[in-house]
Parts: C-alpha cells; structure tokens; sequence
C-alpha cells in the first residue's frame, strides 16, 4: 500500500470494499506512510475509521498551521494523529494484532542516518508509534520520529512502492494499491530539491531525496513488467485524486474515498479469485 498524505483517504475507501465484502486473507502486508494508516485500520476490521480519522485531521484548525513551519512540531502536528488513533478514534490493537499472526508485515520507515529504507514489523506495544515513524514527513512535520532507539522519517522517500521488496521475500502473487495513476511517472519535487540540500552532509541521506522520484519511477515500471513467474493486480485512481499530500478539503477528501470504494468493489467483482471469507 503506498502512502500519499491526504490520497490515502482512496486507500481507505478501497480497504473499506473489502471490508463490506469480507475479503481480506493474504499472506503478507507492506504498508508505506498513510497506507500504514489504513492497513491498522484495515486490519482491525474498523470500517470508515480510517477516512473518519483523515476527515477529523483535516477539520481540524490545529493540525495544520502556517506559523508552525520553522517550529519543532512543524507545519503539521504529527502528534495530533497518535492522539486520534488514541483517544479520538481508537484503533483496536487487539483486532489488528490477532489478524496479523502467521503474516509477514512491514511498514516501511527512512532512515535518518543512512536514507535507506526499513521494514519495520509493529508490535503491540509500539504499533502506532511504528505507523507515526513511516508518516515523519521532512520538513511538515517534526522531521524525525525516534523509535527503537533510531531516528526515522516518511518510508516514501526511501521506497513509497516496495512491490521489488516484497517480490524478493517471495511474495510473487501481488495486489498493490496506489494512489496515483499507474502511469503517473514523476519529476524531482521541491521537498526533494530541498532535502538534497539541506543534508548535503550526509551524503546517503542527500542522495535519498534527490533520487527518490527515480526509485519512484523504476518501482512503476517492475509493477508494469513484473517478473515472468510473477503476477501483479493494481488498483489505482483513473485520474489523479483530488486530494494531495498536504491538500485536502472535505469535499476533497470525500470524493477520493468514494472513488477508492467504487474501485474496490469493481476489483472485487472483477477478480472472483479474491473471493475469499475471513474467519
């Protein structure tokens, strides 16, 4: 599942059909930054929590403040997230723990030190800290979050598509979620320009962000020529969703998660091998 801010709320809408269709036995999980998000939710079987959880971010006027851009909590509170999955809209650790046993399952982190992707397996205990970590966005929010006793930011930097990642552990049978077009290919971002930059000093850490659009794009293209003994399924937006990584509105959000749902089920209909009942 890639990440893309405020995008994941297609993601969740896409979960959230296979929720209602009670499909959702695979052998393995690997989730980057906002895709962390909807798989807990997904996991636990919280319909409609995840897009309620982006809805009550975007509503609020404390997640998000300009004057907050050079400060340590950054432009947006990444701490606000932790205390809605919390408090706000609980995610039920119990449910997503139990439906984890027996499956490989990562989320993908950045290394501060080295800028190179990790694949962290969320226990109980430190389970929303883990999705918090893969969520860090550099230079929005805090910058780094400290888990484990290292310091991590936003796994898509590293590897925001890891469907080569998951081929190697021998996962040739993929479904992968975007939240982008398929054929969406991108160019160097100002984040990425800036981080190139700003970390001159650490040169892994440089080259990181001032490749990350490269990695970006070549994961788009093994997706799209995958191995001959591999099969890949895509669900993706048919346009680029409204929503971005840091642009939202209500309205926004809710047409993406529609658009997400409508996918979902057209998927499920489409591909009766996913036809398969949790128990």
């Amino acid at each position: 599942m890639q990440g893309g801010g405020f995008r994941t709320a297609f993601t969740s809408g896409v979960l959230d059909a296979f929720l209602v269709a009670e499909r959702m036995e695979f052998e393995g999980y690997v989730a980057v930054s906002g895709g962390s998000i909807a798989l807990s939710y997904f996991l636990a079987k919280q319909y409609g929590h995840c897009f309620e959880a982006m809805k009550l971010l975007a509503d609020d006027p404390n997640f998000v403040q300009v004057k907050r851009l050079m400060s340590e909590e950054g432009y947006m509170d990444i701490d606000y997230l932790e205390r809605i999955s919390r408090e706000v809209m609980p995610l039920d650790l119990e449910a997503a723990v139990k439906a984890s046993v027996n499956k490989l399952l990562r989320m993908v982190v950045s290394s501060r030190d080295t800028g190179k992707a990790e694949y962290l397996e969320p226990q109980k205990e430190d389970w929303i800290k883990t999705v918090i970590a893969s969520c860090t966005l550099p230079f929005v929010t805090k910058g780094t979050y400290n888990l484990r006793d290292k310091k991590y930011f936003d796994g898509g930097w590293a590897d925001s598509i890891p469907s080569r990642w998951a081929y190697k552990k021998g996962f040739k049978k993929q479904l992968i979620i975007l939240t982008s077009p398929l054929d969406h290919k991108l160019k160097q971002s100002w984040p990425d320009y800036l981080g190139s930059i700003y970390f001159r000093a650490n040169q892994p850490l440089s080259r990181c962000f001032a490749l990350s659009h490269e990695v970006y794009n070549d994961a788009l293209t093994f997706i799209s020529s995958p191995p001959l003994d591999a099969e890949f399924k895509v669900i993706a937006p048919e346009q680029l969703l409204l929503s971005g990584s840091y642009s939202y509105s209500g309205d926004s959000l809710l047409q993406d998660y529609r658009h997400g749902l409508d996918l979902g089920m057209r998927f499920l209909m489409q591909n009766r091998e996913y036809n398969i009942i949790s128990t």
